[in-house]
């Protein structure tokens, strides 16, 4: 068989571009060469409906292997009881966790979408703000930390079946005490959706919220190093408070729900190459080295915040506690859009993002959003945030001049060498 020149040439530019640029967007990582290595495996010729010990087709107790490594490796991390490592992303692990205890129609309790929140916890472009009926708190305006009050006014008010806490663009710790407090008040169920500060909880230097939230779920990517993917947990199974029963006549108990609510409920044959790929990472997870990797995560945020604070940059609640900062750019007068655009040309990698009570529409933005993860796992330490920030105001405050960019791209180019990725693929 040929060999598909013009794929692998377009990978290898892909490669090339991580390499010499800074990364942060705060949703990327960069996989160990070994969790990449385990996405290009014969397990991607194996179709697998159903969960070790329980297939649809035969063939399957190799594949049964790793997804349980998977799974028991999981429960491992976060000691939990309860773990499904099938679900295709993020988005599709919440879309069945959803389905598994909501009905059409149920009221739902997110943190809204221009505040920090996700497209998956009600936004009305997404099937959790079509299928439900969503309700919203936000930050509060004057420090930019979530506003409990607020979630707890509207909890009371239009009691959701459904609370989730967790957010795309927050770098500060979650109260989940006091949101399950509210919860049991009302009869709601909480999900703690931890796709970016994951890792950090995995190490015990971000609050645990699997002690009050009834549900976890998380991405296997962004600070948990893995491929892309996502994962649903539980510390404690229960049972439904649906009543339903299965084929014995015993109530079904969550675990049984969420897993047929992932399989058949909304995906068919799990990717087993790419569960094998999260078994790695998760072993990865339960190493020393990887706790030493997430501290510094946690340096390095802390020391780009003051670098940015430092130069008179606005960031929403002043400050860090997880891998991640957002950036009001207002007082900067560029906006979102335009700053993201201007670093991309001195290889610098960033989102635009909404700031709370943005005055300028999503596709434009006052916000920028930053993150360390990937810049940590290059090697970088506290005193390169600083040429990372320099970088970037250099920029920032000269957007228009196209011969500073190419200069500054250079410097970041020759910076970034010493920081070699993936070094075995020459």
């Amino acid at each position: 068989m040929q060999r598909d020149t013009l794929v692998f040439d377009i990978i290898r530019q892909e490669l090339e571009r991580q390499r010499r640029g800074i990364e942060l967007i705060a949703s990327e990582n960069f996989t160990s060469l070994q969790v990449m290595q385990a996405m290009g495996n014969v397990m991607t010729n194996k179709y697998a409906e159903g969960y070790p010990g329980r297939r649809y087709y035969g063939g399957c107790e190799i594949v049964d292997k790793t997804e349980q490594l998977a799974i028991d490796r999981l429960k491992e991390i976060f000691d939990v009881e309860y773990a499904n490592v099938q679900p295709h992303s993020g988005a599709q692990a919440n879309a069945a966790l959803m389905l598994a205890i909501l009905q059409p129609g149920d009221a739902i309790l997110g943190l809204d979408l221009s505040m920090g929140g996700h497209l998956t916890h009600g936004s009305a472009v997404n099937f959790s703000g079509k299928l439900y009926q969503p309700h919203f708190y936000g930050v509060k305006k004057d420090d930019g930390l979530v506003d409990y009050e607020m979630l707890e006014q509207k909890a009371r008010e239009v009691k959701p079946k459904l609370i989730i806490c967790g957010a795309s663009a927050y770098s500060r710790d979650w109260d989940y005490a006091r949101i399950r407090k509210v919860a049991d008040e009302i009869g709601a169920f909480v999900m703690a959706d931890i796709a970016h500060p994951a890792g950090l909880i995995a190490k015990g230097l971000l609050s645990y919220p699997f002690d009050h939230c009834h549900f976890v779920t998380s991405t296997t990517h962004k600070t948990l190093r893995g491929p892309r993917g996502g994962v649903i947990m539980m510390k404690k199974d229960f049972e439904n408070p649906f009543g339903l029963k299965d084929v014995k006549g015993n109530l079904r108990m969550m675990s049984n729900l969420i897993d047929m609510a992932v399989f058949p409920g909304t995906q068919g044959g799990p990717l087993e190459h790419v569960i094998a790929a999260k078994a790695i990472a998760f072993g990865e997870i339960l190493t020393p080295e990887y706790l030493t990797y997430q501290q510094q995560v946690q340096k390095n945020a802390q020391a780009m915040a003051k670098a940015f604070t430092d130069r008179g940059y606005q960031i929403i609640s002043g400050g860090t506690d997880n891998h991640l900062m957002l950036i009001d750019l207002r007082n900067k007068n560029i906006s979102g859009k335009k700053a993201e655009q201007v670093l991309g040309h001195a290889d610098i990698t960033a989102n635009k993002n909404m700031v709370p009570y943005d005055d300028k529409s999503a596709f434009v933005t006052s916000g920028i959003r930053f993150g360390v993860a990937a810049i940590t796992t290059r090697g970088m330490v506290e005193k390169d945030m600083e040429f990372v920030v320099n970088s970037i105001d250099t920029v920032l405050m000269n957007a228009d001049d196209e011969a500073l960019h190419h200069s500054v791209k250079k410097q970041v180019n020759e910076f970034m060498e010493q920081f070699v990725l993936y070094p075995e693929m020459g």
